[in-house]
């Protein structure tokens, strides 16, 4: 829900600066040349008119590209939820996992992590390995639907990293988890065709 509410602020900031310059670049526009009237067939006021649509178009390209961007990378490293002692993609999990793959296939140069976590329940050793089947079983999902395997790393956290503190259900079973990192490759990431 933060996240969700920083990228909308993010989204809102971009949208008014980009209004603002709009606004500026047109007055400029209109006080070194004269609105009306025409010029060997050219009526000035619709090249002001036009100028004034490629600016905004250009703003509302620049805008879309970057809240473009920013979704694209949320998607990239969204987690996935793993049930008590399992390592098993849920429903849930193959629709995030689902959601990259497009993005995956557009952006050929970039590199994920996978962690994988645990609940507190369990021994060390144990949730090391757990964690690490855990990441494994989100890499081969992605592998096995053409994402090379060269592309994504993975590593087990265990118990070690929790995303919350507490010993109720609510609380283990945030941390029974898989996160995404975006190694390389995210500063040209590219909207899937």
């Amino acid at each position: 829900m933060r996240r969700e509410l920083v990228l909308a602020g993010l989204v809102a900031v971009s949208f008014s600066l980009g209004a603002c310059r709009r606004k500026q670049v047109p007055v400029a526009a209109v006080t070194t040349a004269p609105v009306t009237g025409s010029v060997a067939g050219v009526d000035r006021s619709q090249l002001v008119r036009d100028s004034i649509e490629r600016a905004r178009a250009d703003s509302m390209a620049r805008l879309a590209s970057s809240s473009d961007a920013v979704n694209l990378r949320t998607a990239l490293e969204a987690g996935v939820r793993f049930d008590y002692d399992a390592a098993d993609i849920t429903d849930d999990g193959r629709a995030v996992l689902d959601a990259k793959l497009p993005i995956l296939r557009a952006n050929q140069t970039v590199r994920i992590r996978i962690s994988g976590h645990t609940d507190s329940r369990g021994s060390d050793e144990y949730n090391l390995a757990l964690g690490l089947r855990r990441a494994a079983s989100a890499r081969k999902y992605l592998s096995d639907r053409g994402i090379a395997v060269g592309r994504i790393d993975v590593v087990s956290f265990g118990e070690e990293r929790p995303a919350v503190s507490g010993d109720d259900e609510g609380s283990f079973s945030q941390n029974r988890r898989a996160e995404f990192e975006i190694l390389s490759g995210a500063d040209a990431l590219r909207i899937p065709r």
